[in-house]
């Protein structure tokens, strides 16, 4: 095996720990201060359960990376799919109207952009799974 192929089966990984921290990050950070975060936006405590359940979810677009099997690929587009609800929802609720994701006295959370990207990064894992990658440690036949 190449190192060039070394890379490319385990380049999967780059996207599934990035997206999983920032997910997993913020629902953690949702468990720790339930009311909190109810108070901020306008759902329910039981809405507020269920987004920080989705993001702490997304360990499963992590945990599927491990295998090609159907339950591992099952694992990475559920673990993808809960958060789009939640992305569409933030930018609805709380990031519409502006695209930047700085701050303004008018958005004081920010724009929309960062979490459009989220949601079609977490689109992509939903369409393709783990479509093309290689269980760890597997060998490639080469010529």
């Amino acid at each position: 095996m190449t190192f060039r192929n070394f890379l490319t089966d385990n380049a999967h990984w780059l996207l599934r720990l990035s997206i999983v921290s920032v997910f997993f990050y913020h629902g953690v950070l949702k468990f720790s201060n339930l009311e909190g975060f109810a108070s901020m936006l306008p759902i329910s405590y039981v809405e507020v359960v269920l987004v920080a359940l989705a993001n702490v979810g997304s360990l499963l677009v992590l945990l599927g990376g491990f295998s090609n099997n159907q339950l591992s690929d099952l694992a990475t587009r559920v673990g993808a799919a809960f958060n789009i609800p939640v992305m569409i929802g933030a930018i609805a609720l709380v990031h519409w109207g502006r695209w930047n994701f700085v701050p303004t006295e008018s958005h004081p959370m920010g724009g929309m952009e960062f979490q459009v990207t989220l949601a079609l990064v977490m689109l992509y894992l939903v369409i393709t799974g783990n479509q093309g990658i290689r269980p760890v440690g597997a060998r490639v036949a080469t010529a």
